[in-house]
């Protein structure tokens, strides 16, 4: 296995991520047993979940699988760098959800029951919370850090503007502030990289992408080399409208000799902003074809052929006399 430091922090983190959001609804907790145990024992020391997989209000069926799994394995907990998510509706009540301080206390400790632990390495939210202020936040982050129950605190889904108003906030609270970034990122979904991967460097976040194989659709879905992966239904219309870029994706990868999975993961591994892809396994199998991943070295040439099939999101422009086409990161992107 391969590590690397999460975001700017001393932490060593394997460079694939343990997504946990099929354990529960689509795999069952003996195999989900089983996938853990051979995570351990392949050096997948980072793992993440959240409070709401499961899809039963308030019930955190994975948590609590996961929180099995450790209470049968105790002195693994230590080995193991556990993220988890709050945000989230989790019960009837209008205070159930959101980033507010009472919220967080209360999802905090319940994760903590779930997971059948005393700390969270990494713990995340799920989703900007526009409306409440990043001096609560950070004043409930820092109670439950000098408790001891959180180490790390992370976002999920922010827009970059977010991670550097959080971040700034944290500065003036002399905290560390947000450490890493789960998002959305894979070749067929490009856009983070406009804004968000920019602040996420600047402010020396570690990146982990879920969904990196676009739900499935980069697995090799025309060849039939996706083999058992399944593609939910949202992503039949995403085949179709991007069949002829799909064509030539998995023609390239045919010519590089490796799986398209492990071509997608290998990608985002290329991105020196990037941490760790989260690879969500159903099965034992997945797990460990995944770390094929690793092994992938992808050429300048095929980098650059790779961006002709799905191209960077960034700001294109033709400059005058000239046929050439230039990217631009945010805030470049809307600057001259």
């Amino acid at each position: 296995m391969q590590y690397t430091n999460l975001g700017r922090t001393g932490l060593k983190v394997s460079r694939l991520c343990l997504g946990t959001m099929n354990f529960g609804p689509e795999t069952h907790e003996p195999e989900a047993f089983a996938i853990m145990d051979k995570a351990f024992e392949l050096g997948i020391n980072f793992w993440d979940t959240a409070d709401v997989y499961g899809w039963k209000r308030g019930e955190q069926i994975t948590e609590k699988i996961i929180g099995r799994w450790l209470a049968k394995n105790p002195d693994k907990r230590n080995s193991l760098v556990i993220a988890t998510k709050f945000y989230n509706e989790m019960g009837p009540g209008i205070n159930d959800r959101g980033n507010s301080a009472y919220h967080i206390r209360h999802a905090c400790d319940a994760s903590l029951r779930a997971l059948q632990t005393d700390h969270l390495d990494l713990y995340q939210m799920h989703h900007i919370d526009r409306a409440t202020p990043w001096d609560e936040i950070w004043n409930a982050y820092d109670v439950l850090i000098k408790q001891g129950k959180v180490i790390y605190a992370g976002s999920s889904n922010f827009p970059g503007w977010c991670i550097a108003k959080a971040n700034e906030s944290a500065l003036r609270h002399n905290m560390l502030g947000l450490v890493a970034e789960q998002c959305k990122y894979s070749l067929q979904c490009r856009h983070v990289e406009l804004e968000i991967l920019p602040a996420a460097r600047d402010y020396g976040l570690g990146v982990i992408p879920w969904s990196p194989l676009a739900g499935g659709m980069l697995a090799g879905v025309l060849s039939g080399t996706a083999g058992k992966r399944r593609q939910g239904d949202w992503v039949k219309p995403h085949i179709e409208a991007n069949r002829p870029r799909l064509e030539k994706w998995e023609a390239l990868c045919k010519d590089l000799g490796h799986a398209p999975a492990d071509v997608a993961l290998a990608w985002t591994l290329h991105n020196p902003a990037v941490t760790a892809p989260i690879i969500g396994p159903r099965t034992l199998d997945q797990l460990t074809d995944s770390l094929r991943a690793l092994d992938v070295k992808l050429s300048e040439e095929t980098l650059a052929a790779l961006d002709q099939i799905w191209p960077a999101a960034g700001h294109a422009d033709v400059q005058p006399g000239s046929k050439s086409r230039f990217k631009y990161e945010s805030p470049e992107a809307f600057a001259w």
